[in-house]
């Protein structure tokens, strides 16, 4: 392993960091503004992409609810988990986790034994630590850092003496989605493939050693994904990369030059067709790839996201696209200058370049010659990711969040059905699985009852198959290439900000993390009028939701099918989760006591355990805290008892999840550490991993500390 253990001695101290930004600095947006200009080029800035007047989930959420405050409330006694972080908790990290976990060693007794989904941890507290903290009884240790060698012949990295030609080589910047795909015949390796979303200059760059265009040369190449040979460790569910000389036959970096194949319906339309591309099917590179997901046939597929950002106009905007554009966020003006380096990033000279990107990709980390493919038939918006059912007919569903505010949630059921003959033939017919078939997109609608639950009905609108369009006036590559606007003519629900939509292995239920909605209404304390006693149902909501209270920290969204399955084009759901404190009226927690689960802020990317627990992170928690990771069972007497796991550095974001229960480990991806307005390369906000004194982000596993 190319990474030296954490240890005290190389953990820079905090007070000479960067302060934090004070929660809510950025009216626009929970996350940092640094966070917003880089991800997503400031997209709560502007005006909400989605004009329509269709139905909102709120609207759906309000009708459910009913007259319930009538009838339920809420208590919180004096034990209630409310967010307190302080300032001497950070300079302080131990004091509040002795106090809420106790003693290692009386955790490691009760942590002996089962999977990590059955594991009787206590939960991390809030905090602002420069450090990944885990629950009492495990440690965790980093496997990947931005800039460690993935391919031989990769230089040793040194932040001063980067090149684009070394960066190709290296592990990419802001690691995101983490997927581990067994290597045949080789139990203790893996294949480690992470995505890389984003490139953040001001914290990459030291001041006046680079000229602009070697900049964004460097960002390119670190933009992408990574395949990575890994193995176990001599601790028991910790790993380790395999050297890349040992690992050449399998190691690989994808980049903004990598070249991909577009399948599937619109490949060779038209819309897709560039100077550079005049066939309509090939296309360089990858952009901000956000969550993924692993196939039932072994390949990984990974989410093109806030791709607009790229793009802008050296003239003028083609008059053509206008509609188009706009309702993609695409404008004349983007936030990184790409064009001035590669003429493709051009709107002007370029107008469909665009068009190429939004897609799902899918790659073979077992094969590093096969091309890697966008898929036409998933069709095209702002990808958080892609998640594969196999549904009982054996047919392949995916389930992909459009992550815009006020966007929709997708469904995909393929034409042909899974082979698992493990031959050749089998392969190439699972290969194809993804460029035929069925694309929809989801309606809600409250129940309008009174029974105390945020619930409802559903119904999976078809969009289009492969052989043709289900939208009146659009042709079957318009409604793929520009899949916005025809789900907007179908009128489904607007939902706030879809990311990861993931199936439960165990339940069959289908869970979608909607990070939040800020924009819709300010978080506001409950009815004042209201008292609270403590006769009162203290699992409940005292308040309903409305468009006054928005929906600032977010909600979890369960899922499920009618009986036929997931080809069922009717559903039932109910909100999991209503996030924020404890201490706030309007959260819920599956019914859960509030007085017995963490706080929770803005949910993102969702993975489950062997057990059927749901493992949720977050990103931009609203509440003042690190985001992290937390435990949630969905079904049970602990259903939403929700418990965090692990807290990220200052400024990042918790990524992945992905939980081996075998090992009792957890990996996550630690993007952004350090992202805080303010921060330069010079003056940083977080040193983690603190090898450097500058943050790299990395991906790294919690295991019990044995």
């Amino acid at each position: 392993m190319t990474v030296p253990p954490q240890t005290p001695s190389r953990t820079r101290p905090l007070l000479s960091l960067t302060p934090l930004t004070p929660a809510g600095a950025h009216g626009r947006s929970s996350r940092d503004p640094q966070t917003c200009l880089f991800r997503c080029g400031n997209a709560c800035d502007h005006p909400e992409p989605n004009p329509t007047d269709n139905p909102h989930v709120q609207a759906a959420v309000t009708r459910a609810v009913g007259r319930r405050r009538l009838l339920q409330g809420a208590a919180l006694g004096s034990g209630a988990l409310v967010l307190g972080v302080t300032e001497s908790a950070a300079a302080d990290p131990s004091s509040a986790e002795k106090a809420v976990a106790g003693s290692a060693e009386a955790q490691r007794a009760a942590l002996a034994g089962g999977d990590l989904g059955l594991a009787d941890f206590r939960p991390v507290p809030p905090n602002r630590r420069d450090a990944v903290a885990v629950a009492a009884g495990f440690t965790s240790s980093v496997v990947m850092r931005w800039g460690d060698k993935v391919l031989p012949g990769a230089p040793e990295f040194d932040a001063y003496r980067q090149t684009a030609e070394a960066a190709m080589k290296q592990f990419g910047f802001n690691c995101d989605y983490v997927g581990l795909v067994p290597v045949e015949g080789r139990p203790n390796q893996a294949l480690l493939v992470v995505n890389h979303e984003y490139t953040t200059a001001a914290y990459m760059f030291p001041a006046d050693v680079y000229t602009d265009d070697e900049k964004r040369r460097i960002e390119m190449a670190s933009h992408g994904m990574s395949v990575v040979l890994v193995r176990r460790g001599a601790t028991p569910g910790s790993w380790k990369q395999v050297t890349p000389v040992n690992a050449a036959a399998q190691n690989r970096r994808i980049h903004t030059g990598t070249p991909f194949r577009v399948v599937g319906p619109a490949a060779g339309d038209d819309l897709l067709k560039t100077t550079a591309d005049p066939s309509g099917t090939r296309v360089l590179g990858t952009l901000n790839n956000c969550a993924g997901g692993m196939t039932p046939w072994g390949t990984v597929l990974s989410g093109e996201e806030n791709f607009n950002q790229y793009f802008e106009a050296s003239g003028a905007l083609d008059s053509r696209y206008t509609a188009q554009y706009a309702r993609y966020g695409i404008r004349a003006a983007g936030s990184r200058n790409w064009k001035a380096t590669d003429a493709r990033f051009d709107l002007t000279a370029e107008p469909h370049e665009p068009h190429r990107f939004g897609w799902v990709v899918e790659v073979d980390p077992s094969d590093p010659t096969s091309t890697p493919r966008k898929h036409t038939m998933l069709g095209r918006f702002k990808h958080e990711g892609a998640n594969v059912v196999l549904d009982k007919s054996g047919r392949a569903v995916a389930y992909m969040g459009d992550d815009e505010k006020g966007d929709y949630l997708y469904k995909f059921v393929s034409s042909g059905k899974f082979d698992g003959r493990g031959t050749r033939a089998a392969r190439t017919n699972n290969l194809k699985l993804l460029t035929a078939g069925t694309l929809f997109v989801a309606k809600l609608t409250g129940d309008g009852d009174e029974d105390g639950v945020y619930d409802g009905t559903g119904e999976w609108i078809p969009l289009a198959n492969e052989r043709r369009s289900f939208v009146p006036g659009m042709s079957l590559a318009e409604v793929l290439v520009f899949t916005r606007l025809a789900a907007d003519l179908v009128q489904p629900t607007k939902m706030d900000r879809p990311e990861d939509v993931e199936p439960n292995p165990v339940t069959g239920k289908v869970y979608a993390a909607l990070t939040n909605n800020d924009g819709r209404g300010t978080a506001q304390a409950a009815d004042e009028a209201n008292p609270v006693t403590s006769s009162m149902v203290r699992s409940a909501p005292s308040a309903p939701l409305t468009p006054a209270t928005g929906n600032r920290n977010g909600y979890v969204l369960e899922i499920a099918p009618d009986r036929s399955g997931h080809l069922a084009r009717t559903f039932t759901w109910n909100l999991l989760l209503v996030c924020g404190d404890p201490a706030a009226s309007e959260t819920y927690f599956g019914g859960f006591d509030k007085e017995q689960v963490s706080p929770i802020s803005c949910p993102d990317n969702l993975s489950f355990d062997s057990t059927g627990n749901l493992w949720v992170s977050t990103d931009g928690n609203a509440l003042g805290g690190n985001d992290g990771i937390f435990r949630v069972p969905t079904e049970g007497p602990d259903r939403g008892k929700v418990q965090q796991f692990l807290s990220v550095p200052r400024g990042a974001e918790a990524c992945g999840p992905l939980v081996i229960d075998e090992d009792r480990s957890l990996f996550v991806a630690v993007q952004h550490p350090g992202e805080i307005t303010g921060a330069t390369f010079e003056a940083p906000a977080s040193t983690w991993p603190h090898t450097d004194d500058f943050p790299r982000p990395a991906v790294c596993v919690a295991y019990l500390d044995r």
